[in-house]
């Protein structure tokens, strides 16, 4: 991917490639994955699957013309999305689920509402809910000091010096959602692989496997979410 023209929606600070090496817990405040590389790199990492952005609006109307067009048709039972919009693939390897109120409940209703402003529908939101659940149990996270991996932050642990953002934007729900969407659109064939793929593309995770586990609990959320 061509890296100065990626710097014209989200500045790159600095690219590197340094792996994560702390786990996030069910229960606890351990990392597992993570934004470790910015935006750039993510797309270097797997060029096979990448665009350039000069393309990525060319792709994106595409692609989310397609994703609005199967809306309508992909309504399940009350109004709710239908379980194969919401998990293409079924879900992958054994499924952890947390309790989700608050705080939480909140930066859930955000993600969506991001990814419907962005114009995509309802599994890009399970993949992007399924990855602040993986990264930061869908807390908005500040700096953790020895806790925390190098300068990560926000719903989805994106490095202001991996270009993703100042940590003012990072750490706003809006702003980290529709950077990750970004990057997700340029993505080939983002909406039909298992959400661990998909968010690996992205998040270019030490543990890129780290994801599946919470595709389910993430469907959930979005059905419950999308139309309310």
């Amino acid at each position: 991917m061509n890296t100065t023209l990626f710097s014209r929606w989200l500045p790159a600070v600095e690219q590197t490639s340094i792996l994560r090496k702390t786990a996030l817990g069910v229960a606890g405040l351990a990392f597992v994955g993570g934004a470790v590389a910015g935006p750039a790199v993510a797309a270097q990492a797997a060029p096979e699957h990448g665009t350039s952005p000069v393309s990525q609006s060319v792709m994106a109307d595409k692609g989310d013309k397609g994703d609005k067009g199967k809306a309508d048709k992909g309504k399940g039972d009350k109004g709710k999305p239908s379980r194969d919009r919401l998990v293409p693939r079924g879900v992958q390897g054994s499924q952890s689920r947390i309790d989700v109120s608050g705080e939480r409940s909140d930066n859930v209703k955000a993600i969506v509402k991001a990814t419907k402003k962005a114009g995509l529908g309802e599994r890009a939101a399970v993949i992007a809910v399924g990855t602040s659940l993986q990264e930061s149990k869908l807390e908005n996270l500040g700096h953790l000091g020895d806790r925390n991996d190098h300068d990560s932050l926000g719903l989805f642990q994106q490095r202001p010096s991996s270009g993703w953002g100042s940590p003012d934007q990072i750490t706003d729900p809006e702003y980290s959602t529709t950077a990750f969407l970004k990057g997700l659109k340029q993505v080939d064939g983002w909406q039909e692989m298992p959400l661990t793929d998909a968010a690996q593309k992205v998040q270019v995770s030490a543990f890129p496997d780290a994801y599946a586990q919470w595709e389910d609990q993430a469907a959930d959320l979005v059905a419950n979410t999308w139309n309310s």
